[in-house]
Formats: C-alpha cells, structure tokens, sequence
C-alpha cells in the first residue's frame, strides 16, 4: 500500500509542476494507480458523475452567478459610494471602505477572487490616485477579498458541509463572528498604518450626502440580509437562497440601476461557468481521489497511527496548519479541503475537536492559500487589476500574511469564536 500511495503522490506532484490543471493532474494520477489493482475501471466515470449528483452542490453556480452579476450591475459600485461618505473621513479611510465593501461583497458572493476583483477594480485605483502606496493597495484588497470565502455564504464551507455531511447552515453561522473579528482587524491595521504613514482621508460627507448615498446603496445592502435571512430563518436551503440572490440581483441591476442589459448576458454566463466548471472539475477528480484512499483505508491507517502516537489536539492543530500553509502554496481551496478532509476527519472525531470549530481553522487556512505564490489566485486577480507583476503583489501582501497567522493562532485556541452562534440553532 505504502508504494501505491507514494506513486499516486509523486505522480500528482509531478504532473502539478509540469502545469498540468490541478483536476486533470490529480484524476489522471488516481486513474494511474487504479490501473494497477485489480479496479474496476467502469466505476470511474459513475464515480466522478455520482460526486456532482448533489443538491447542496447546486447552490455553487447560483453563489458565484449572484456574484457576476452584482460585480457588473452597478450594485459593487454603489456599495462603495455609500461606505464612502460613512466612513470616508477617518484616517485611511479609502482602506477602511475597501475592508468594509469586501465584507459587504463577502455575504452575497461566496467567493474570494470574485470579491477582490468586484472591489479591487474600483478601489485600487482609488487608493493609488489618493497617494496610497500601490503595494500595500493591492495587498489589501487581496487579503481583504479572502473574507469572501469566511463570512458566509461560502463556497469551501460549502463543500466542507457536504464532504464531511455536517449542517452548511450550522457551518455558515459558524463564520460569522471570526468573519467580523477578522475584518475588524484588518481595519484596525488600517488606521494604524494610515496614521503612520500620513496618509490623507476624504472630506466629511453632510447628512444629506449620506442619506442619498445609503438611499441609493439601499438595494444592493439588502441582499446579504436576504440571503442570510431566508437560510437562517427556515424559509429558504443555502441552494434555494443563491437563486433568490440572482434573481434579486437582476431585479436591481436592470430594473432599479439600469446599469445592465441584454449585452452584459453572455460575459456574465461566459465567467460564471468558467469559474463553476473548474470547481465542479476538481469535485469530481477528488472523489477519485477519495475512493482510492477508502479502498486502501489510509484514513483508518492514519487515525490509527495518530492514535498509537498518543497525540493532543494542540500538537495536531500546529502540524496541520503548517500542512495547509505547504498545501496552500500550490493548491487551491476546494483541492486542498477535498484531498485532506476525508483523512482528517477520523482523526478529529478522535481527538475530540469539533467538526464545525475545524471547518473554520481550515477556511482560515484556505484564506492564507488564496494570498500565498506562487499559486494564490487573489494574487493573480489583483495583479491583472493593477497590471503588476506577480512578485510586486507578493511584497504587499507579507504583512497581511503574518496578519493572517496571528488571528488563526487565536481561532484555534478559541474555539467558542466559531461555536456560539451554531450552538444557538440546536
């Protein structure tokens, strides 16, 4: 078993530094080694179609579609005005409305990249032409766009839901307050910076400058109540609550904004289904993946193990963060969580740590992998906004990076920051 598993590894390495696509890479490695058994090779393609065949998955096209389409109708845009003549004035603020606009942008996409690019695209150049450093502007905007993938809805805890078949509405409740609290840092280190550096702030809006902006910011604000709303209250599954986000947000932006039409149709389908149809891709590649694992039992020979070592839950959670941190640097999100949750999983039952306290540690963790190279994809989204080299990013994003460890740090040893609220539903 141990030559099988190092080849099916090797093999996956290799063909991921050859730049094969990551779901063909781990695919055609997993076919490799089944090839060598005594498999059925039939089970192949019903496997892979078997693991798409789920209405929880369903709510990922609706989630990103919602996204487009906010980021194209004006809705993003009209946002931004608005936590503009709020908050505008304090030291940094430009950075402080960025933060603010991700968190805003985080509960109704579900995604990391499509936030930094809905709020970067606006904001970068905002903040370059107010004197602020375009460094540290790109590498806020791609630390502050991970929050799409924490505060929910979220697509990995999505996937985390139905991988280890634990309650997305629990798991999207769970990221609510280490959501905020992480927002609420990066803001402080915002001012803080600000102030170090002299950077300038707007002019005060008038109470009539905010109240027309709010008015006008009004529609696209209601959506994350919406959303949250009708999945918290019963009304609505995470699924069901995606399509009434898009059809909201067509309501908005064509009806009420007018700021999209039949001409924006087409570019927003064409970029909907090519972010969905790679997640879908990796899905189906890492039930592969998942059914040689099961076959040779290396979660129960793991598990085994970590129980013969006599391992606590701290040494646990340090060499799985350091794990991730490698994994992440390489691999993207929904990869990661679908390689190494279903041999984690017997080991965290063991342990006695929390399935839902984990879920968020490990979306902390592909938060890290979405800023750090050489294959972080907010890098890439806030390079091509800036037309900046991958290695300009790289230098404005280390400090959020280090940010970034610290606050996990305290979501690990704090696991009440992501529990209270689910526990509230029992």
């Amino acid at each position: 078993m141990r030559r099988m598993v190092l080849t099916l590894f090797s093999s996956f390495v290799i063909m991921m530094l050859l730049r094969v696509p990551i779901a063909i890479s781990l695919s055609l490695a997993t076919v490799f080694v089944l090839m060598q058994s005594d498999f059925n090779m039939n089970m192949v393609p019903q496997r892979m179609f078997s693991a798409l065949d789920s209405f929880a998955l369903m709510a990922i096209p609706g989630f990103v579609l919602a996204g487009v389409i906010l980021a194209r109708g004006g809705i993003s845009k009209y946002l931004i005005e608005a936590l503009r003549t709020w908050v505008g004035h304090l030291p940094g603020g430009l950075s402080v409305v960025t933060i603010l606009a991700c968190m805003v942008f985080a509960a109704i996409s579900g995604s990391s990249p499509a936030t930094a690019a809905a709020i970067g695209s606006i904001m970068i150049p905002a903040m370059v032409s107010a004197g602020y450093d375009k460094k540290y502007s790109m590498g806020l905007v791609a630390a502050a766009g991970t929050l799409g993938i924490l505060i929910p809805p979220s697509i990995p805890l999505i996937i985390y839901g139905i991988t280890a078949e634990e309650s997305i509405g629990k798991l999207f409740m769970a990221g609510v307050i280490p959501g905020v609290l992480l927002g609420g840092v990066l803001i402080v280190s915002a001012i803080y910076y600000a102030k170090r550096n002299g950077y300038g702030s707007d002019a005060k809006s008038s109470g009539r400058e905010r109240i027309k902006a709010s008015i006008k910011a009004l529609w696209g604000a209601f959506l994350p109540i919406l959303i949250l709303g009708s999945i918290y209250t019963g009304i609505a599954t995470p699924t069901e609550s995606a399509v009434i986000a898009v059809a909201y947000g067509l309501i908005v932006s064509v009806g009420i904004y007018r700021e999209m039409g039949l001409k924006d149709i087409r570019p927003i389908m064409t970029e909907t289904i090519n972010i969905t149809s790679m997640i879908f891709l990796i899905i189906a590649a890492a039930s592969l993946f998942g059914l040689y694992l099961t076959n040779e039992q290396v979660p129960q020979t793991v598990g085994a193990w970590i129980a013969a070592s006599d391992m606590n839950k701290w040494m646990f959670f340090l060499i799985v963060n350091i794990l991730f941190f490698i994994m992440g640097t390489f691999l993207e999100a929904v990869s990661v969580i679908l390689i190494t949750l279903p041999i984690l999983l017997p080991i965290i039952k063991h342990l006695g740590i929390d399935p839902i306290h984990f879920a968020i540690v490990m979306t902390v963790n592909m938060e890290l992998a979405m800023i750090t190279p050489p294959v972080g994809l907010n890098l890439f989204v806030v390079g091509g906004i800036a037309k900046e080299k991958l290695e300009v990013v790289v230098r404005g994003v280390i400090p959020f990076i280090i940010l970034f460890i610290f606050v996990l740090a305290f979501f690990v040893i704090f696991p009440q920051l992501s529990l209270w609220l689910p526990n509230m539903m029992q």
